[in-house]
């Protein structure tokens, strides 16, 4: 008789998989109170050093739903391991970066293991729990990614204001060290279903979201008319009607269609778009109001941002409590 499986460790299911998302979380806002820093010491203009913030949320916007379904054929925690290692080797590699051109690429593949590590740490931690206590969970950990959005501006000023800017990507070598093995041993390994890979509709998505991004970062330099911006918008567009009309006709897609006839589901994922919009950008645009025009210090704009960053690390725990 084949014994069960053991059962997971619920305390290191919950710490490392919210380990991994607050280093993901915390790299997609720390850079944005180091980039006066960063412009004077790389000599590089502000327009080309928002690259750092953007190659990032391209490279993840991108990655994150093939990653989850890399995750459902080959094991969660396998590919899981490998975006927190790709992560923590990137990390090292923006450290260690000489000019711009170096960071940003090392930006790009931060971003593509932030992708990965993401939506499977979420999967990893939701399959481990049962539930009736997958809302607070939950809760505690979005509210984790309220944590690091709020203490991403503090850390980035006071690391950059205190040692230098090269340690805010430093700071997730040890960390990441530390994790991989405690995640390849002590995370419970899970499968989706046994599909093929939507080869097309990854490729059809990933060329609508690169496209989409690219023309609204450019746009405010090379003009909202111009055609670069205009043919990006079109080419984006027409990639989302492709890949909406093939994953309606896949035997296998990728993005199931029928998902969003739930009220629920169309409803939270519109919910998280508009509130993730809207931290991120403000996050990004108030740092830069702070020390570029009013001449805040890193650690003073961090501060400042705080009270908005901070509520959903209070509030997220209580609605997961709520939900259940």
């Amino acid at each position: 008789m084949t014994p069960p499986p053991p059962r997971p460790r619920l305390g290191w299911v919950l710490g490392l998989t919210s380990t991994a998302y607050f280093m993901v979380v915390l790299d997609s806002v720390v850079v944005a109170t180091a980039l006066p820093r960063m412009q004077r010491d790389l000599h590089a203009g502000l327009t080309s050093l928002q690259w750092t913030l953007t190659a990032y949320n391209i490279a993840f916007a991108a990655g994150i739903i093939t990653a989850a379904a890399l995750g459902d054929r080959f094991g969660r925690r396998r590919i899981f391991t490998a975006g927190l290692a790709l992560f923590t080797a990137a990390s090292a590699a923006c450290a260690l970066a000489p000019n711009v051109p170096e960071l940003i690429a090392a930006r790009t593949v931060q971003g593509l293991g932030g992708a990965i590590v993401l939506p499977l740490s979420l999967t990893i931690l939701t399959t481990a729990f049962p539930a009736g206590r997958r809302g607070m969970i939950v809760g505690v950990y979005g509210g984790l990614a309220g944590l690091a959005v709020a203490l991403g501006p503090i850390v980035g000023g006071a690391i950059t204001q205190g040692i230098d800017w090269h340690w805010i990507f430093w700071i997730n070598v040890p960390i990441g060290a530390v994790a991989l093995p405690l995640a390849l041993r002590l995370l419970p390994d899970s499968y989706g279903a046994p599909e093929r890979l939507d080869l097309l509709g990854v490729t059809f998505l990933t060329g609508s979201v690169v496209a989409i991004v690219w023309a609204l970062v450019r746009a405010s330099q090379a003009g909202w008319t111009s055609a670069e911006i205009i043919g990006c918008l079109a080419a984006g567009v027409v990639l989302l009607v492709a890949f909406v009309a093939w994953e309606q006709r896949a035997s296998q897609p990728m993005v199931p269609l029928r998902l969003f006839r739930s009220r629920a589901f169309a409803a939270g994922n519109a919910a998280s778009f508009l509130m993730s919009g809207a931290i991120f950008a403000a996050g990004v645009l108030v740092t830069q109001e702070f020390q570029l025009a009013r001449g805040y210090s890193p650690v003073a704009a961090g501060l400042r941002l705080l009270p908005f960053f901070a509520t959903p690390m209070v509030i997220s725990p209580v609605a997961g409590a709520v939900s259940d």
